[in-house]
């Protein structure tokens, strides 16, 4: 007579052996009530913030010590010297159009790459691939990095602004545009090149009037981000204002700085505004 074997007991969980859960008794009947996880949640949370303390070197009492300085220097921004506003007026322009100038020629650069880098128009699996490494490389540099060295071969001033602007338009535009163009209906695509229009005609006719109000978008939404952005640029030589706020900040004048900020603030808004608009009219 064959043996019978004999199943080994499952052992529970690690967690549930150290945290065995509650069995309460209902009658004859027998529930398990569940656990609560708020103490590990409260754990997990304590370890993250005590291991950045340790890791950032944060210290709460340099907080404690000197935040009042914040109210003090904001109080200043906050009371701007409006006799500087002359001074801000040439750079401002110059950072609307290093914006607008970078942002016209990054979108238009961006359209025939961000339609070879889509895979349901071009293809070639290997040609995609390049393509898209390429870009992830254009847009993984911070435009800071790209400002400095187009401000080393084409020299100081908003002309390397621009080429910088227009290095990182390419990179979000394209990157946007494609993942856009692949979410598209081919049907019309794909008809017209089974009567013999080239791939090109096919595009021109059935893909782009589709992809003309979101390519539009985000062309916008670049803008936006760029105005922002040329304002920085002037830290490395690459013109703007970024070249008066570090000024004011290096001799400590937060009035001026303020008129700087201030104007800086309402232009963005204005444009900000226009674009989302826009966008909306769009859409």
């Amino acid at each position: 007579m064959a043996k019978m074997k004999t199943q080994k007991p499952v052992r529970p969980p690690l967690f549930d052996r150290i945290f065995p859960p509650r069995i309460l008794s209902v009658g004859d009947h027998s529930v398990q009530k569940p656990r609560s996880r708020g103490w590990l949640i409260a754990l997990v949370v304590i370890a993250a913030v005590w291991g950045s303390v340790v890791v950032t070197e944060f210290n709460l009492g340099i907080i404690v010590k000197r935040g009042h300085q914040f109210t003090v220097i904001l109080a200043k921004i906050f009371n701007p010297d409006w006799s500087y506003f002359s001074n801000v007026l040439s750079p401002l322009l110059d950072t609307i159009k290093m914006s607008v100038m970078g942002s016209v020629i990054g979108s238009t650069l961006a359209l025939p790459f961000a339609v070879v880098a889509s895979a349901n128009i071009n293809r070639s699996g290997a040609a995609v691939a390049i393509l898209r490494v390429l870009l992830n490389v254009v847009r993984t540099l911070p435009t800071l990095v790209i400002a400095s060295i187009c401000a080393l071969i084409f020299g100081l001033g908003t002309f390397a602004g621009t080429v910088a602007i227009t290095v990182f338009t390419f990179g979000i535009v394209s990157k946007m545009l494609y993942e856009s163009i692949e979410t598209i209906d081919m049907g019309a695509f794909e008809a017209m090149e089974a009567l013999g229009a080239s791939k090109f005609q096919a595009f021109w006719s059935a893909v782009f009037p589709q992809i003309l109000p979101t390519y539009l978008s985000h062309c916008l939404y670049s803008f936006e981000i760029n105005i922002r952005a040329a304002s920085i640029l002037g830290y490395v030589g690459a013109g703007g204002l970024g070249i008066l706020i570090n000024e004011r900040v290096g001799w400590r004048d937060y009035e001026g700085l303020g008129t700087v900020l201030i104007a800086l603030f309402a232009v963005v808004l204005l444009i900000e505004n226009t674009s989302q608009y826009l966008r909306r009219k769009l859409s």
